[in-house]
C-alpha cells in the first residue's frame, strides 16, 4: 500500500482518537497507535493499567500504560523455542545472514520524514530520484552523486551521499537487512526505508565477510528464530483484539507492532 498523508481525526479505538485534530501522519504510523491502543486497553480490561490512564497524545503513551503492555504481552503471548531441526535448516538456507565480518561501501540520497511532510509527495520524488539514478550512467556530474548533492537530507549529500565502508552494526536494523547478506552491487532497484525516511541506495562495493558454522552461530539463529514466533504471535493477537473491538477510520489488514521495528 502506497503511502499518503492523512488527517485522520475520525480514527478511534473503542471511541479512543489515535491523532490530533490537523496531525499529518502516514497510514503506517496510523496502524500502529491503533495496535498499540489496542494493546493499552487490553492492558486496562486486564487490570493491569488503571482506567483513568491517559488517552495518548500525538501517538505517545505513558511510562505506566508502557510497561503495562509489557507485562500484557508476557502473560499472553506464547512464544515456543525453536527446535534444534529448525535453526539448522534456517542457518543453511540463510548463511551469508551469520557471516562475520561483512562490509558494504554504500552511498545514499536520503529523502526525510519530518514533521507535517506530505509523505505521499515525498515518496513520488524519491522514486522519481530512483528511475533518474538508475537510468544514468552514475558520472559525478550527472547521476548519483548529483543528485545526492541536489535532494539528499542527510549531510553527507555534500559529498555525493558517500557513507564509506560500514558494517551492519552501522546502520539501523531495518535498514541493515535490506543491504547485508545480498549479492547486489549497483543502484538498489528498491526503495529502503527506515526510521528516519525514504533511501535511495547505492551499493559500491562488498567485502562479504567469513562464513560461520552453525555451531559459531547457533544463538544468533536462536533468537532470529524466537523473533519472527514472537512477531506471528504478536500479530495473530492484535488481529483478536481488532475483532473484538470498535475500530474506526484505520484499517488493520497490514497490521503489525509498533514494537516490532
Amino acid at each position: 500500500m502506497t503511502a499518503t498523508a492523512l488527517a485522520p481525526q475520525d480514527a478511534r479505538i473503542n471511541g479512543v482518537a489515535l491523532a490530533d485534530a490537523g496531525e499529518q501522519i502516514t497510514p503506517e504510523e496510523l496502524r500502529q497507535r491503533a495496535c498499540t491502543e489496542l494493546l493499552r486497553q487490553a492492558a486496562q480490561k486486564d487490570g493491569l493499567l488503571a482506567q483513568d490512564d491517559p488517552a495518548p497524545q500525538a501517538g505517545a503513551i505513558s511510562e505506566a500504560a508502557s510497561e503495562a503492555i509489557e507485562q500484557w504481552l508476557e502473560r499472553n503471548l506464547q512464544v515456543p523455542d525453536p527446535t534444534e531441526e529448525a535453526c539448522q535448516r534456517h542457518h543453511a538456507a540463510h548463511a551469508a545472514r551469520y557471516r562475520q565480518g561483512e562490509r558494504v561501501h554504500v552511498r545514499h540520497i536520503l529523502f526525510g520524514v519530518t514533521p507535517g511532510v506530505d509523505v505521499g509527495a515525498l515518496r513520488s520524488r524519491a522514486e522519481a530520484c530512483l528511475l533518474d539514478v538508475r537510468c544514468h550512467d552514475n558520472s559525478e556530474e550527472s547521476g548519483f552523486a548529483k543528485a545526492a548533492r541536489e535532494l539528499s537530507n542527510c549531510p553527507t549529500g555534500a559529498q555525493g551521499g558517500d557513507l564509506g565502508w560500514l558494517r551492519a552494526e552501522d546502520f539501523a536494523p531495518e535498514m541493515a537487512q535490506e543491504i547485508f547478506g545480498r549479492a547486489e552491487i549497483g543502484v538498489l532497484p528498491r526503495l529502503v526505508h527506515s526510521r528516519f525516511g525514504l533511501h535511495v541506495v547505492e551499493v559500491l562495493a562488498r567485502e562479504p565477510g567469513t562464513p560461520q558454522p552453525y555451531e559459531a552461530v547457533r544463538g544468533a539463529v536462536q533468537l532470529a528464530l524466537r523473533q519472527q514466533s514472537w512477531v506471528t504471535a504478536l500479530r495473530q493477537c492484535l488481529q483478536l483484539l481488532a475483532a473484538d473491538a470498535n475500530v474506526q477510520g484505520v484499517e488493520l489488514d497490514e497490521a503489525s507492532s509498533p514494537l516490532v521495528q
